[in-house]
């Protein structure tokens, strides 16, 4: 059989947010093929396929300007909920 996973990390150090990043990786057998950092703004290949994945993917601009306002949408805004559910427990 084969394994296919995608994976999406919102990574954050500081209580403003200001550093958020979403990472967005696919895998294939446990490897990661291709990953979108919103940092970076675009697809990163780390396989021979996933070079080519990449170039497919920045291609397509209209999904990178959405997977950038995940940023806001999905990690900004859970990780406000989520943190100040720790505060108020503290």
């Amino acid at each position: 059989g084969y394994y296919l996973d995608i994976m999406t990390e919102c990574v954050y150090s500081t209580s403003d947010y200001s550093d958020m990043v979403l990472l967005q990786s696919y895998s294939f057998n446990k490897d990661v093929d291709v990953q979108y950092n919103s940092t970076v703004g675009k697809f990163v290949g780390f396989t021979e396929f996933g070079v080519k994945q990449a170039e497919y993917l920045n291609k397509d601009q209209t999904s990178l300007l959405q997977l950038k306002a995940e940023v806001d949408r999905l990690c900004r805004h859970n990780a406000q909920i989520s943190d100040s559910a720790v505060r108020d427990k503290a």
